[in-house]
């Protein structure tokens, strides 16, 4: 631990890795640019993860004389929004396509923000309509007490399935058009 006059736990005594953070998030409003650190702390991502970020050209920093990285506090809005495309299944591939269209010439708006996310609007409905679909699929799949893997239209016997590639392939979304659990004719 580092001691430090009057830190937050009182004059002369050690500052803990939850203070530094605490003044790391507290960054000046008038200051346009953010160290890594107090980049880290203010949007809940780790370093790593930043240079992560910036190695798959998500964000961006400058160099400082002395090598050190600095972001535009803009990024923050950035890293905000990879973390919740991420959250949501985005491929990290698609975000960058889609950060690849807010100005470079300037601080991102609203109206860019906006633009983004409307072109993302159907896929993200349609995600949304898949997922419902699953949770209905396994709500039903797991409560529904037919004790028939003759009727199940989830059950793969000998992995049949495989021959038509990896992935799902009964559930909601896959190509083999099959039925949701328990829709199926009754085989036995």
């Amino acid at each position: 631990m580092v001691e430090v006059k009057g830190s937050p736990r009182g004059r002369g005594k050690p500052l803990t890795s939850d203070d530094r953070a605490t003044r790391a998030a507290h960054v000046d409003p008038g200051r346009t640019e953010l160290t890594p650190a107090e980049l880290a702390a203010r949007s809940g991502v780790a370093i790593s993860a930043l240079h992560f970020y910036e190695r798959q050209g998500l964000i961006v920093s400058r160099r400082t004389p002395g090598n050190q990285r600095r972001y535009a506090r803009s990024t923050l809005r950035r890293v905000a929004f990879v973390r919740a495309s991420q959250r949501v299944g985005i491929p990290l591939a698609r975000i960058r396509a889609a950060l690849e269209t807010l100005p470079t010439d300037r601080d991102p708006r609203a109206k860019d923000w906006q633009r983004l996310t409307r072109a993302w609007r159907a896929d993200l409905d349609a995600r949304i309509t898949a997922l419902e679909a699953l949770r209905d699929d396994l709500a039903g799949c797991i409560g529904c007490g037919c004790l028939s893997l003759r009727r199940c239209t989830l059950v793969n016997p000998g992995d049949a399935l495989g021959d038509e590639g990896a992935g799902a392939r009964r559930l909601p979304g896959a190509t083999d058009g099959a039925e949701p659990h328990g829709s199926g004719p009754d085989e036995g």
